[in-house]
């Protein structure tokens, strides 16, 4: 009997051990290669090497945006259906589906990195709140692309000179500025825009430095106006159900693995962003991205103002209109969360 109960007992331990060791088998979707180094050098290494990364026993198959064919507007269904486990969200874009998630980056609000990191601290549970009642979404991180600056192809001195010219933008927030400046607004993807500008399609486009050089927008344009309309921020979310698969130890991990690549991205990022201005008007030290010479925008006072003051004359009333339909304290909880951040 004693045997029986031993070998009884240690078939339970192993079996326990065996499901403890289980090795979980992930999908996930990047951002777009044509993105430039982050997606290449911080966010793909990051998932070839997920358990390393994380300390689960997991195999993840990562593949950028631009290789699926799905555009980036369909990321939130995508996760809510399961075709993913984990996405690198392309906030901005998403926005369409859950309008809540522009709060974290209006136009105006995030002029530098750090008050990027007080608007996230601050506004991002409310955002993951959303996502998961809605989406079958967890947020695991919030992480900026950097200040999205404007290429043009002709002359331009200031934001007025935006009147009369077609404009490439990424949100409905954007839109709005634009137009608020007599610009036409042009939603294009990005993988489209070097096309759209060379073919005169668009005038001008809005995205980081970094990104604009690595997808050749120097060689179709002359001028940059290093003006911060955004941060353009991301995240990464998990599918709900993928999440509760997960051990609580598993998913501490997790949290902690995201939390290092998040911090790492804003890092880098704010690096890139140095370069890549340096880069993009012929400067030295040029070292991550190609070497152009455009022509540099002084940022005059009149820009600074218009820009400073985009948030409560333009961004802010017409976003909290259409977020308050969909989510009725969108407004007010985000009033509540930035003004307690911004004012400390």
């Amino acid at each position: 009997m004693k045997t029986i109960m031993t070998l009884a007992a240690s078939a339970l331990i192993a079996a326990t051990a065996t499901a403890q060791a289980e090795t979980y088998q992930l999908k996930a979707l990047g951002q777009p290669v044509a993105t430039g180094l982050i997606q290449k050098n911080v966010e793909q290494p990051f998932f070839e090497n997920f358990a390393e990364k994380t300390g689960i026993d997991a195999t993840v198959d990562y593949k950028p945006l631009d290789v699926t064919g799905i555009k980036d507007t369909e990321q939130l269904r995508i996760l809510k259906a399961g075709l993913f486990d984990i996405v690198s969200l392309r906030m901005s874009q998403v926005s369409r589906d859950e309008p809540t998630i522009l709060g974290l980056d209006l136009v105006g609000l995030n002029p530098d990195y750090d008050t990027g990191r007080k608007t996230v601290a601050a506004f991002q549970d409310k955002v993951d709140a959303q996502l998961q009642a809605k989406f079958n979404t967890k947020l695991l991180g919030v992480w900026p692309f950097g200040p999205q600056v404007l290429f043009c192809e002709p002359e331009i001195a200031q934001l007025s000179d935006l009147k009369g010219k077609k404009v490439r933008v990424y949100d409905q927030n954007l839109a709005n500025f634009v137009s608020s400046v007599g610009g036409t607004p042009v939603p294009i993807g990005f993988p489209d825009v070097h096309q759209s500008l060379a073919r005169g399609v668009v005038d001008c486009a809005i995205t980081g430095p970094s990104s604009a050089n690595s997808a050749g927008w120097p060689e179709v344009t002359n001028y940059m106006l290093p003006v911060a309309f955004q941060l353009a921020l991301n995240g990464y979310g998990i599918n709900l159900d993928t999440w509760n698969k997960l051990s609580e130890e598993d998913q501490a991990k997790l949290e902690a693995g995201f939390d290092t690549l998040v911090e790492d991205i804003w890092t880098y990022s704010e690096e890139l962003f140095d370069d890549a201005v340096r880069c993009n008007i012929g400067e030295e030290p040029c070292e991550t991205v190609k070497k152009y010479d455009l022509k540099l925008v002084e940022i005059s006072a009149a820009d600074k103002d218009i820009i400073g003051n985009a948030v409560t004359e333009i961004s802010f009333p017409t976003w909290a209109e259409v977020c308050d339909k969909q989510n009725a304290s969108c407004s007010a909880d985000w009033k509540a969360a930035i003004d307690a951040a911004l004012t400390q």
